[in-house]
């Protein structure tokens, strides 16, 4: 993940940054079941990974993606960028537990998902910190206001049986 080109700076696009950070760890859960033979708890875990995927999805289609579509720039790879969330979700609904590929296909859809956040860690959002203006960002945070993230909700950790947010 990108550290170096000073866009964590902004605090709506690391809040983004924090948010794939998450799925991609929600996603190595998935892949530890899909390694131990677990096809039910995997989907279970991609269940979670989902919701918060569409939270996620939500607020960047709402928020960066249109301030940036808005500027008249870069429309072609926000296009692009929300078929691919589009795909993501078309690809989960299709999966069938007791299917012959499910792991491949779970593990597909994961390999996807990384290199999909790379793209959007790399290329718009940096894009974003030198394109948006005043305007923009006023769009990027009303979307953020309209739906927090779901670093912020209260969870229970799998792992200890706590109650932490899930930040």
């Amino acid at each position: 993940m990108c550290e170096y080109c000073g866009c964590r700076g902004n605090p709506p696009i690391a809040e983004l940054m924090d948010e794939h950070t998450a799925l991609v760890d929600q996603a190595h859960l998935v892949r530890r079941e899909l390694g131990a033979g677990n096809r039910v708890a995997a989907l279970a875990r991609l269940t979670d990974l989902l919701a918060h995927l569409d939270r996620h999805v939500e607020r960047e289609e709402d928020g960066i993606f249109r301030a940036i579509r808005a500027t008249g720039d870069f429309v072609e790879e926000i296009d692009d960028l929300e078929g691919e969330h589009r795909g993501f979700a078309d690809a989960v609904a299709g999966l069938d537990l007791e299917a012959e590929g499910f792991t491949d296909r779970v593990t597909r859809l994961l390999d996807d998902l990384d290199a999909h956040v790379e793209r959007e860690d790399l290329g718009i959002f940096p894009v974003s910190v030198v394109t948006l203006g005043a305007t923009g960002w006023a769009m990027v945070d009303e979307a953020h206001t309209r739906s927090p993230s779901f670093l912020l909700d209260p969870t229970t950790s799998p792992e200890e049986g706590t109650c932490t947010t899930s930040h």
